[in-house]
């Protein structure tokens, strides 16, 4: 028997995204050429997210389409929010499955080259100033990714810590109020500032961040090992270690890379049961 291929969506969870695209219906009296199917369409557009080609590279040889059919369809599925409703429909089958540690959450950012530059680029620190961007990350205390961000490379971790925490969607799953804070909150240096200490501390969450001016060794590594563990294999999809997209949106629309990241725990976490 073949191996899947990674950007070959399989059946089940086919059956979570398919409800959520939105429906468009073919014209009777002038049909025109029909329609790619949605499936080999989302295929293709995995293609370019797993192996970072161009999208007019896209090898015909494969079914998908062409590659801007393929892009069209990941802005037209971005503009209908598909990809949003997606992770928040798979948090909660891991939330229900009791997959998710909210006891702590851990933050950190990455920053990637930005070809074409393009909204929210900036000099980045790390780069000789070359235009570039930066995921911010936030995850729960096993590491599935709540909520990601795009900002310039040279924007400040401190200033974005806010903008990530509001970012994480309300996770349902169990009975009771939907679950979108975490009971500690875990940082490095880059975090440290009291101001953002106090608002954590007045929205409940116990902030526990390393403190500058002081040697190393906090101890919270092993704590804060997990968001490393995730940025690894989000920057696994090529796509997202270098910035190609002018426009923001599109690039921020490859957020579906979080989805498959929580869809492989909720499989590995299923058939360990």
């Amino acid at each position: 028997m073949a191996r899947r291929r990674p950007w070959e969506v399989e059946d089940e969870l086919w059956e979570l995204i398919e409800p959520l695209l939105p429906k468009v219906e073919r014209w009777f009296r002038y049909p025109g050429r029909r329609r790619l199917d949605d499936r080999k369409a989302l295929c293709g557009i995995l293609f370019v997210l797993y192996s970072g080609i161009q999208w007019e590279f896209l090898p015909q040889e494969l079914g998908y389409g062409s590659g801007m059919t393929c892009w069209r369809r990941l802005r037209d599925w971005n503009e209908a929010g598909v990809w949003p409703r997606l992770h928040e429909l798979l948090l909660a089958r891991l939330q229900a499955a009791g997959a998710l540690d909210w006891s702590r959450a851990v933050v950190d950012s990455s920053s990637i080259r930005a070809v074409k530059g393009g909204p929210k680029t900036g000099p980045s620190p790390v780069d000789r100033a070359r235009a570039g961007s930066k995921h911010h990350v936030i995850t729960d205390g096993g590491g599935v990714p709540p909520a990601v961000t795009l900002t310039g490379a040279n924007r400040n971790d401190i200033t974005q810590l806010m903008p990530l925490l509001h970012a994480v969607p309300p996770v349902r799953g169990r009975v009771g109020r939907p679950r979108r804070r975490p009971d500690r909150l875990f940082a490095d240096r880059a975090y440290d500032h009291d101001k953002y200490r106090r608002q954590r501390r007045a929205k409940g969450i116990r902030p526990v961040i390393a403190r500058r001016g002081v040697e190393h060794g906090s101890g919270l590594g092993v704590y804060r090992w997990v968001v490393e563990q995730t940025l690894a294999p989000l920057h696994w999809f090529r796509r997202l270690r270098i910035r190609w997209e002018v426009r923001d949106d599109i690039h921020e629309a490859f957020s579906l890379a979080c989805s498959i990241i929580c869809w492989r725990r909720l499989q590995r976490h299923q058939s360990l049961r």
